[in-house]
């Protein structure tokens, strides 16, 4: 049978078919806008969303056999707010995950309303780019929109009611919505009543590898496709990829070096933070836990210096100047947070900075500050997890980042664990078409699912000298936020 894996990003869907033996048969793209309507601010259309995904679909499906397709699932962009109307309109533009508008609503959940009380209803705090905040930001701001609530659902669900006609989620995504009781897997009364909506304009909530319904006639028969072909939840795009790279069960780690930065360790039980609220403790694909820190910019620091600054799209050619003798020596920092910063910091007027630059700094030096800063925000949150009692000594690691050798030695040694390389790098789709595999019966759980699929082709260990150095840098880095911190305010 044939599984079907849909990766709804931020710059592009991408689609990818798997067989019964997890190999991948064909990958499609499709691309859509972006738009910015204000600084901060960060929006799409869910249409073109649905639009670009059948469209990828078809490109998908030419010249297999259709009859073959079982089942369909995703993994997703988290955190964005899609609204419709009664009847199945959507009111506006979706507000995205790393949108920055909502500093009045975040600080207004975590300091009036009380981060322990978040902590106690939803085992976390409020980030701007959470799905809440964004909810109260459209009540004050566009009452009109606010009024008009009948359903509020998450970028990749969108997708799955238009395909399947069932409203729902999967707990990965919903724990990054600040509306779910994580811990007991089910909404919060109290924070809905916060918020000011009903829980009837929720989702219903599944796990990630469940049936939420099938495709529906209509649009089975214009795919080819049988309308019994099976719709599964799916997953929040870092719980999915961490499914497509086997990061399941207790003490596992994913690197996630993408658009957006993400340290990834499974759990088999319910973690809390202990008030440590840097870190998000949120439910996973494989029907147990996870926790999480999230950076808002890290692949795409390296995009913006390079096609924004330097106006090149040779990445690797800009790394060439960055030798061995040089890593570990950079006197040239660079704070990665062109959006904002979540984890660890918080703070969505934080933005990105170049400090220590001196007459003889060149544009290698700049080069390698950019994906050395990347490389110490991450060390940022595992340094958290480390507090929490969490020893992670090796993790895997994906994105487009991860295609650069000289990006992935940085973070071996600037967080000092192994890391692995798995076969497949395709992330949320991957572990999308798995989470489709289990709903349909090819696998008993996703356990399983990662044990026969995920394969790992390489590693590298840090260097025990390299580590010296760049311990010494991380100690020197970390101190730069703190020291700017009441200057970001002032310059916005």
């Amino acid at each position: 049978m044939l599984y079907i894996g849909v990766d709804l990003g931020t710059s592009a869907v991408k689609l990818l078919l798997m067989d019964s033996e997890g190999e991948i048969v064909k990958i499609v793209s499709k691309e859509y806008g972006l738009s910015f309507p204000h600084p901060g601010w960060s929006e799409q259309e869910p249409l073109d969303w649905y639009e670009q995904s059948i469209a990828g679909l078809k490109e998908l499906l030419e010249g297999q056999d259709k009859s073959q397709v079982a089942g369909i699932s995703f993994g997703g962009q988290m955190h964005g707010l899609v609204i419709l109307d009664k009847d199945d309109n959507v009111i506006r533009p979706a507000i995205l995950w790393n949108d920055g508008r909502t500093t009045e609503e975040t600080d207004y959940l975590n300091q009036v309303i009380g981060k322990d009380v978040l902590e106690k209803y939803t085992a976390n705090i409020a980030y701007a780019g959470f799905t809440a905040p964004k909810i109260l930001w459209v009540k004050k701001n566009e009452p009109e929109n606010f009024a008009r609530i009948a359903k509020i659902m998450l970028p990749k669900d969108y997708l799955a009611y238009r395909l399947s006609g069932t409203n729902c989620t999967d707990y990965s995504d919903a724990s990054g919505m600040l509306l779910l009781d994580v811990e007991n897997k089910c909404w919060s009364k109290e924070m809905c009543d916060i918020c000011g909506i009903t829980q009837d304009m929720l989702p219903k909530l599944y796990e990630s590898y469940e049936k939420v319904g099938t495709l529906k006639s209509e649009i089975a028969q214009e795919l080819g496709l049988s309308d019994n072909v099976v719709i599964a939840a799916g997953g929040g795009d870092n719980a999915a990829s961490a499914v497509g790279t086997g990061t399941v069960g207790e003490g596992k780690c994913n690197i996630s070096l993408g658009t957006s930065g993400t340290l990834f360790i499974s759990a088999d039980h319910f973690v809390s933070t202990k008030g440590q609220t840097a870190l998000h403790s949120f439910a996973h694909s494989d029907g147990y836990f996870h926790l999480m820190g999230c950076m808002l910019s890290a692949a795409s620091c390296n995009k913006w210096w390079n096609e924004e600054i330097l106006h090149t799209k040779d990445y690797a050619a800009e790394q060439e100047g960055i030798t061995e003798d040089k890593l570990g020596e950079n006197h040239v920092f660079y704070l990665p947070y062109l959006m904002g910063e979540r984890s660890p910091l918080n703070d969505p007027l934080a933005r990105g900075t170049f400090v220590g630059m001196t007459m003889d700094s060149s544009r290698t030096d700049m080069t390698q500050a950019v994906l050395e800063g990347v490389a110490f925000g991450l060390r940022d949150s595992l340094e958290v997890a480390k507090s929490l009692g969490i020893n992670v000594t090796k993790s895997t690691i994906v994105g487009g980042g991860a295609k650069s050798p000289l990006w992935r030695k940085m973070v071996c040694n600037i967080l000092g664990i192994r890391l692995e390389f798995p076969k497949s790098e395709e992330g949320p789709s991957m572990g999308g078409a798995m989470l489709a595999a289990v709903a349909c019966g090819e696998f008993p759980d996703v356990k399983t699912a990662c044990e026969k699929i995920v394969k790992v082709t390489g590693y590298e260990d840090p260097d025990p000298v390299l580590t010296a150095k760049y311990e010494k840098r991380y100690q020197q880095f970390r101190k730069i936020y703190p020291a700017l911190k009441e200057v970001f305010p002032q310059i916005q």
